[in-house]
């Protein structure tokens, strides 16, 4: 069986791997995530999966036993994509934007080995409750938006503003597990390894 490689710093993406028991090794993988222009939400999450992946393949010296495995997540509202915050200010007016309102959330899953690249893009629907300008302000001290897609975490302290998820939550949090079990298992990968 191939070694499998994750090419994200994410802990959520590491804590998810392991939930369904599936050993990785973590590695780096740099890529320009800037939005190339009239790029589309869906276009913009399935080219950075597939880049990480590819970058993460590239640095390693015995890429002929590895497969790597790359993630990217958007929040989308309205049809633009909600990166991470620049600063205070930038947070506090997303969570604003997102407050009431219903929003989509992209997650593409890539896996690569040295014959080829498969890519996943699983999108879902988050809706908020109305956020007070006090939860903003409270929210963004705690210091969780600041290094977060749409300025929130579902899995943290942000999950109290969500009224309705529409789809995959794990997707949500940054890998959906369903679809990343399913690509896992066409490169040989099974889950639950721990039980065997």
């Amino acid at each position: 069986m191939a070694t499998l490689y994750l090419a994200s710093g994410s802990p959520r993406r590491r804590e998810l791997l392991a939930q369904i028991g599936v050993p990785h090794i973590t590695l780096r993988a740099t890529v320009d995530e800037t939005v190339r222009p009239a790029e589309a939400a869906p276009a913009y999450v399935e080219r950075l999966a597939r880049e990480k992946a590819l970058a993460g393949l590239a640095s390693l010296a015995e890429a002929a036993e590895a497969c790597v495995l790359g993630a990217d997540t958007a929040v989308v509202l309205d049809g633009r994509i909600l990166g991470k915050p620049a600063d205070r200010d930038d947070a506090l007016a997303t969570l604003e934007q997102l407050s009431g309102r219903e929003h989509e959330v992209l997650t593409a899953i890539a896996l690569a080995d040295a014959n080829r690249c498969e890519v996943r893009v699983v999108a879902s629907r988050v809706r908020f409750r109305p956020i007070t300008r006090a939860e903003r302000e409270a929210y963004w001290a705690s210091g969780e938006p600041a290094d977060k897609a749409g300025s929130y975490a579902i899995q943290g302290l942000g999950a109290v503003f969500v009224s309705r998820v529409e789809g995959s939550y794990s997707a949500v949090v940054g890998l959906p597990l369903l679809e990343t079990a399913e690509i896992l298992a066409g490169f040989g990968i099974p889950c639950w390894q721990h039980l065997g």
